[in-house]
């Protein structure tokens, strides 16, 4: 199955159906009057959050959506039919955007949550409603109004707990295969990774969250650079950020400078977002020597001046991990606890939520707004990651 986590769509609602011009013809009744019925409200259409699932794969296929139209208005005041109303399903945790004005229409966070995306046309009135004193045989009836219309942009963002973030090749999608039953695949190059994936972490029956491992992030992926851009806007659904770092990177770079990097990189793409509390994962210690591992660790926190929590892992090993997720699970505990007993807590983290998806929302339209832009026909415009790069296979684990 394809991981499609951005489409875009055109809905239209049904128009309404016009009123009916008749007059009342039996027999012995001469002069019946007008006896002309209304017509039927055109059908709306609304999403509708699902849980079952998980990509917008669907929308790439049929981007056009349309409900029914209302039926004309008959004699003897018979009013048509409605038009049936359409209810499309889209992933929980999509975000609709009005592609013409880029307005922000719906955040749809929850399951059966509704929202209505096209208004149904209204009924036109039959000649029955302008009889008067005065005129007897109206022969006036309105018509109904057409369906409103729209240009679509869904954008899905994955409902997690946790959020992975990392150079690429730090261990990551080997980090979410050790502690879940999510299986991404792991190879010993950059970039093995090109979608999220999403694994739960279960320490009992009724102890488990949700753990979400995105693309590697490079030097600039805030501005469009690797495929940070596209995926950055997953993390903003996440309470807890886990920072993985390469202690012993094959290129030989310093893992100092890549954290400094990525941290600069979620600073620049939302600051609400750099904001969330983030805890520093130092991954593939089994490559070093014994000696020389808590060395090369204190040297790594040293240098970032870390105030918040380090774990020590080698995931591939399956080292440090149970530490790790179960400080995961009692601070989301916490925090849960205390959302639930203290409304300014609360408030707090709508308002972060809120923030951040406002500028996740801006970077969005930034984007849109570029490719409006036109360009020179020599110029190559094709710099972003859309639907079409990658035909990306992914197996999702029981």
């Amino acid at each position: 199955m394809q991981f499609v986590d951005e489409a875009s769509i055109i809905v239209e609602a049904g128009n309404g159906g016009n009123g009916c011009l008749s007059f009342r013809r039996e027999k012995y009744v001469p002069k019946g009057g007008p006896d002309g019925g209304d017509g039927g409200h055109g059908g709306s259409v609304y999403l509708i959050g699902d849980d079952a699932l998980n990509t917008l794969i669907d929308f790439k296929y049929q981007r056009f959506y349309k409900a029914q139209n209302g039926q004309p208005g008959q004699g003897r005041q018979m009013s048509g039919k409605a038009g049936d109303e359409l209810h499309v399903k889209v992933p929980v945790g999509t975000t609709v955007i009005d592609e013409d004005t880029l307005e922000v229409i719906a955040d749809v966070t929850e399951i059966g949550q509704v929202v209505l995306v096209a208004q149904g046309g209204r009924r036109g009135l039959g000649n029955i409603h302008f009889k008067s004193s005065t005129n007897r045989a109206p022969r006036r009836t309105t018509p109904g109004t057409p369906g409103e219309r729209r240009n679509l942009r869904l954008e899905m963002k994955v409902m997690a707990d946790v959020g992975l973030l990392g150079m690429p090749n730090a261990g990551k999608s080997t980090l979410i295969r050790a502690v879940s039953a999510a299986k991404p695949k792991v190879a010993n190059y950059p970039f093995t990774t090109l979608v999220p994936n999403l694994g739960v972490v279960k320490l009992g029956t009724h102890e488990h969250f949700v753990m979400a491992d995105v693309p590697g992030l490079i030097e600039g992926a805030s501005d469009g650079a690797g495929l940070g851009l596209r995926f950055l806007k997953h993390l903003t659904r996440t309470r807890l950020l886990l920072h993985v770092v390469d202690v012993a990177p094959f290129d030989e770079s310093d893992p100092v400078e890549s954290a400094r990097a990525i941290a600069r990189e979620l600073e620049q793409f939302s600051p609400a977002l750099a904001e969330r509390p983030r805890w520093l994962v130092l991954n593939k210690l089994d490559l070093l020597h014994e000696e020389e591992r808590e060395s090369r660790a204190r040297g790594i926190v040293d240098a970032l001046d870390w105030q918040g929590p380090v774990f020590r892992t080698s995931a591939i090993a399956g080292e440090g991990t149970a530490p790790l997720v179960q400080a995961v699970y009692r601070w989301l505990t916490e925090q849960r606890r205390l959302e639930a007993e203290d409304e300014v807590v609360a408030e707090h983290e709508r308002e972060m939520r809120a923030r951040m998806e406002a500028e996740a929302v801006a970077r969005a339209e930034a984007r849109l707004s570029r490719k409006r832009k036109p360009v020179e026909a020599d110029q190559d415009d094709d710099d972003d990651f859309d639907d079409d790069d990658y035909d990306v296979e992914v197996e999702y684990a029981p």
